[in-house]
């Protein structure tokens, strides 16, 4: 179907979570440049909206969650007011695949997953089950579907104006350089140990200077709170301040050093280029290669056979394995590599 008439309204579905639609951004970008004339509408759920705000490649927004029994068929009669010619869906769910069928959009792209292929009419089946970059699992769908090759798969973001306000007030408290740490994580095993960050934070203040902040969600305060307990150097705390998503993107692009759990900030800081120390255990790191980005990745078993895959070994893969030693020289040759 990469022969097919080009679209003049499309729709685009993006992916739920937060370092998902930031790890789309090459695909977003690549089918505005391949249907320039035409008039592109994405549609997220509450949040993803803030991530991707400023980017140049849709030209609408519509937010809606598709959420509960009836989801579908209400997102289903709001898109068909809009009467798109074509849809291209980046997540796999079954939800999203039978909401663009009931709105009536006669082109339907997306891979063959989830038993949703009779609801697509270009369903792409994926080249590999194994571990494999969520970007390029997001740009492979996108040449195949339209045709294009897309070389630059580093993923980007923009902070508009509407960032800079949201993150104000955590910015007034952090008046020079600082490293941001994202110490939470939406399961408990994917956290390294507080006392350790602490420790990380003690290094980068004495060697090299720098403030030390932390942010998660209002949930996540604790594990903050924690760090600052066990730290003999302050820790700014920016889930105490407001902003959101929105704050977050404008923190994470002025930090000097971001060290993180698998989390979605991680996602923030290779999109600005920001040096990162990224920390994995039991979810494998296959899942969320990033190219061409200042990045440091550092795995609880790094000699895990190939043909494994960590989220099925949490007992091998425990946070707790990655030592402070290793995530100070990482920090120390990423600051001296910026420094240059």
């Amino acid at each position: 179907m990469t022969g097919a008439p080009t679209p003049e309204r499309v729709l685009v579905v993006l992916p739920s979570w937060v370092g998902d639609a930031t790890m789309a951004t090459p695909a977003l970008r690549a089918i505005r440049e391949a249907w320039p004339a035409a008039r592109i509408t994405h549609l997220a759920r509450p949040g993803i909206d803030a991530v991707l705000a400023g980017l140049p490649w849709a030209d609408a927004v519509v937010v809606d969650r598709l959420g509960g029994l009836l989801g579908p068929f209400r997102g289903a009669a709001r898109l068909r007011r809009d009467r798109f010619d074509a849809a291209i869906l980046l997540p796999n769910s079954f939800r999203t695949a039978l909401a663009v069928r009931l709105a009536g959009i006669p082109r339907r792209i997306g891979y063959a997953r989830d038993g949703r292929s009779w609801l697509l009419t270009q369903a792409i089946a994926p080249t590999t089950a194994r571990p494999a970059s969520t970007v390029d699992w997001y740009c492979d769908l996108v040449e195949r579907a339209l045709g294009v090759a897309i070389a630059d798969r580093a993923p980007s973001l923009a902070v508009a104006e509407a960032d800079v306000a949201a993150a104000s007030a955590a910015r007034a408290a952090l008046p020079g350089r600082y490293a941001l740490f994202v110490p939470g994580g939406n399961r408990l095993d994917k956290r390294w140990p507080a006392e350790r960050f602490a420790r990380v934070a003690e290094h980068l203040a004495a060697r090299h200077g720098l403030l030390v902040a932390a942010t998660g969600s209002p949930g996540e305060r604790p594990v903050i709170e924690a760090i600052a307990k066990a730290s003999g150097v302050p820790i700014v705390d920016c889930s105490a301040f407001p902003g959101g998503l929105s704050g977050l993107k404008c923190l994470v692009r002025d930090a000097s050093l971001v060290v993180t759990n698998d989390t979605g900030p991680r996602h923030f800081a290779a999109a600005f280029r920001v040096p990162t120390v990224a920390l994995f255990g039991p979810t494998d790191h296959r899942w969320t290669v990033l190219r061409g980005v200042p990045e440091r990745l550092l795995v609880a078993e790094p000699f895990l056979p190939e043909e494994l895959v960590a989220d099925d070994r949490a007992a091998f893969c425990a946070m707790d394995r990655i030592a402070v030693g290793d995530v100070v020289a990482r920090c120390d040759e990423l600051l001296a590599t910026a420094s240059r």
